[in-house]
């Protein structure tokens, strides 16, 4: 790049990469801060999986980093179970779309991001910070430089673990997504990959702290029977595929997102889990940190030709732009965590008779399916 750049952004994950490629669109040079340090790490094994939704979607085509049918498996049906026979059903017919979400394999999209990054002649990967007009810290929950910006990250840490795992299963998933919620709050989702006729299956349980490292101390056959146990023998006989990953579940939101650098020139914003993480029982996180991304690239892009990226007016656009939204899917998983974590009468009856009561309903259950499939927008970010 023979010019510097305007925009510095830290951390070269799924966040980072979107908004650099997403800004380089937009004839903003970028340096993509990637240690070699997090290449190597990212090498490993990795057994995540992202539910993305039709926004999501329709951003990363845009892009051409959408991954292929076998690592991007469509949500036909939703089907969510209470703890005392309450449940609700979602349907891609019903909402009149082709799929409630995506399944994504977390390897399969980051190199189709990294591939997109290599040739954007707008984007320069380096492996230390360079100085620039704005820096975009998207270093994830544990970030390191928000921190050294003295930004409070208000942090609630659940009494959970999420446990992440990979199976085969006896019968096909018919791209179905299941999630059982039990009477101590703890969620257990089984998320359909492979395709249409796809037998794979991406776990991800929220259990209680405590009972997590017995979860983890069982041998790959246990862990499977206890999880065919948990989810009623919903798909059959699980055969583990790969190792199990564990992590502590917390919500956190950063009391600032833009700011000023207390040291030399330029300006600074958070973006995804840097700025905020929920709770995973809506699959929603991923989802919200690709929403910063396209909020934060479309007031840049957009600027009056006489404003700096880096203009604290551009930024703080941003920052409402997006706060709300965020505030409000925070508010909303946090609710539902603490609906089921309570056990005593009449807790069950009553949370069981409203999921009954939901999955009649015919306007709101629409409205909270298209919110969450990112069909339902908030006010444009350039708005004033």
């Amino acid at each position: 790049m023979a010019l510097p750049p305007e925009v510095c952004i830290r951390g070269a994950g799924i966040v980072g990469r979107t908004l650099a490629l997403l800004l380089a669109g937009a004839r903003v040079r970028v340096a993509l801060v990637a240690p070699a340090a997090d290449a190597a790490a990212k090498a490993r094994e990795d057994i995540r999986a992202y539910a993305l939704n039709a926004a999501s979607r329709e951003l990363l085509e845009s892009l051409r980093a959408w991954p292929d049918a076998q690592h991007a498996t469509a949500v036909r049906e939703m089907m969510i179970h209470g703890d005392d026979g309450g449940s609700v059903h979602f349907s891609a017919p019903q909402q009149k779309v082709d799929a409630l979400a995506w399944i994504v394999d977390v390897p399969a999209l980051e190199q189709r991001l990294a591939d997109a990054v290599r040739f954007s002649p707008m984007i320069e990967v380096v492996e230390q910070p360079v100085a620039a007009p704005l820096t975009v810290v998207c270093e994830g929950k544990a970030s390191a430089t928000r921190e050294a910006l003295g930004v409070h990250y208000e942090l609630t840490r659940y009494p959970q673990h999420a446990i992440a795992a990979r199976f085969e299963s006896e019968r096909p998933h018919g791209e179905v997504a299941r999630q059982w919620f039990n009477d101590c709050g703890e969620v257990l989702a089984l998320l359909p990959l492979g395709g249409p006729g796809g037998r794979s299956l991406a776990l991800v349980w929220s259990v209680d702290q405590a009972h997590a490292p017995r979860l983890l101390a069982l041998g790959a056959e246990e862990f499977a029977g206890a999880v065919r146990e948990a989810c009623g023998d919903a798909l059959g006989a699980l055969t583990p595929v790969g190792e199990r990953a564990a992590w502590p579940l917390q919500r956190a939101i950063a009391d600032r997102w833009t700011g000023q650098m207390r040291t030399g020139s330029g300006s600074w914003a958070l973006a995804g889990d840097a700025a905020h993480t929920v709770h995973p029982l809506a699959g929603q996180g991923l989802n919200l940190g690709l929403a910063d991304a396209q909020a934060l690239a479309a007031v840049l892009g957009e600027r009056e030709h006489w404003r700096s990226v880096g203009d604290m007016r551009l930024l703080r656009r941003y920052e409402r732009a997006r706060r709300a939204d965020v505030l409000a899917m925070s508010l909303a998983t946090d609710g539902l965590q603490q609906l089921f974590a309570h056990s005593a009468d009449p807790l069950p009856r009553l949370r069981n008779w409203g999921m009954r009561g939901f999955d009649r309903t015919g306007f709101v259950k629409s409205w909270v399916a298209r919110r969450a499939m990112g069909l339902q927008r908030s006010a444009a970010p350039g708005a004033h």
